[in-house]
């Protein structure tokens, strides 16, 4: 998961900081794993470090560069500051493809996670209904039948790709069950989901925007079908949805469509199969969860999974950090894959360790407006989906490294063989 490089040399200078374009959204970084040494580097000395990004290379954005927040206090307290703070302004994702115009990046800004108060407190409320305690327990005891019925068919290949036989499939069916997609069409949901995200990866070669615009057709349809005839699903919520008396336009439910779609399919799917490397690189750690079932365990592999390395803000204000002034107008990246790895607040951070409490990660986003609406949902997924592991292929073991994904900011597998240990 981690790139284990030098954070300095001997003289104790940090070679990377002198580096020509080096850059933390570098998507050839991630696909190393998340730079633990060079993130404690900033940790210790440049906690508010600006990261230069020459013309052309800003990951879409045409600004110079952004600051890297890297401690974990810094960036809880930005994700709870509205005041001072934008996610509107420049949106939440950090990069995009070099060659993407401002008018592209601006059509994201209908989504929720680029939305400030008090308009995305509105419209989260909307959202907010189906993934209440209430709502997503409902969903239990259909998702553990399901996550053993997916083991279950793993184990009788007897090995192979742990990513594509097991981790893909639970969150995709429990997002489209929400959303009430049949079951027939939801491998064409998961590749165009994967299309979407995955532009940096020379594996995937459909054209983004094209995957997006299959999303939003597919999206319109379901919504015309649910207007006619209404379902018990969360694309009928949206398409009767109600904000201070004014319905969701067409591209807000849209952008509503494809937020679920995604959200809830690529970062689940990641967080459980850097669960099983990490359970598989820590033996001791899968025979104690084997026998204990502690529940600390699944804000652990959130944790050490971290699968989103960095959303970014941007100042509305001059405001000082650590000494340092960011001028209004500037993006912040908030570095997840640092935070959750902060010396100041976890003991033994390199450590996994599934016994850790109390464990306040940022794995969902960090503590504010946009802590992740769904996280009810993922640790429910990941509690069954290790549970049933677990139960039906205990003696599950490694093949191979894992082969990670190039992008900028989702820290994910793309393979990762397995043998299922079924005699």
């Amino acid at each position: 998961m981690m790139n284990g490089a030098a954070a300095s040399d001997s003289q104790g200078k940090c070679p990377f900081m002198e580096q020509e374009g080096w850059d933390f959204t570098n998507p050839d970084l991630l696909e190393q794993g998340i730079p633990i040494a060079e993130f404690a580097e900033l940790r210790k000395t440049a906690p508010v470090w600006w990261n230069e990004q020459a013309p052309g290379k800003g990951g879409g954005f045409h600004d110079g560069g952004y600051w890297v927040i890297s401690r974990h206090k810094d960036i809880r307290d930005i994700s709870k500051n509205a005041a001072d703070w934008s996610t509107a302004e420049n949106g939440a994702i950090i990069r995009f493809e070099d060659d993407m115009s401002q008018d592209q990046i601006d059509v994201t800004k209908a989504i929720l996670i680029n939305q400030d108060p008090p308009e995305h407190t509105q419209k989260r409320k909307i959202v907010s209904r189906a993934f209440t305690p209430k709502a997503v327990g409902a969903l239990e005891e259909k998702l553990d039948a399901s996550a053993r019925r997916i083991v279950k068919a793993a184990a009788e290949s007897g090995k192979g790709d742990f990513v594509h036989q097991v981790a893909v499939d639970l969150p995709l069916e429990a997002i489209a069950d929400l959303l009430g997609v049949p079951e027939a069409d939801r491998v064409k949901l998961f590749d165009w989901s994967n299309s979407m995200m995955n532009a940096d990866d020379p594996e995937f070669t459909t054209d983004p925007m094209t995957a997006s615009a299959e999303i939003l057709g597919y999206g319109y349809n379901m919504a015309e079908a649910r207007r006619k005839c209404p379902a018990d699903d969360i694309v009928t919520t949206l398409v009767n949805a109600d904000v201070d008396g004014h319905a969701l336009d067409e591209a807000e439910f849209g952008f509503f469509f494809i937020l679920l779609t995604v959200a809830g399919n690529e970062t689940t799917r990641n967080a459980i199969t850097h669960g099983m490397n990490a359970f598989l690189d820590n033996p001791d750690q899968w025979e104690l969860f084997k026998k204990e079932r502690p529940a600390t365990a699944i804000d652990e592999i959130v944790r050490w999974a971290t699968p989103v390395n960095v959303f970014q803000r941007t100042a509305k204000n001059d405001v000082e950090i650590d000494g340092q002034l960011i001028k209004k107008g500037q993006r912040v990246g908030l570095f997840y894959g640092s935070a959750n790895f902060d010396e100041d607040v976890f003991d033994d951070p390199y450590t996994f360790n599934i016994m850790r409490d109390p464990n306040p990660h940022l794995g969902f986003g960090g503590n504010g407006t946009h802590f992740c609406v769904g996280a009810n949902l993922a640790r429910m997924e990941i509690s069954l989906m290790f549970n049933a592991l677990a139960d039906l292929v205990p003696d599950i073991t490694k093949l191979e490294q894992p082969r990670r994904l190039r992008h900028g900011w989702i820290n994910g597998i793309k393979e990762l063989q397995v043998d299922y240990g079924v005699k």
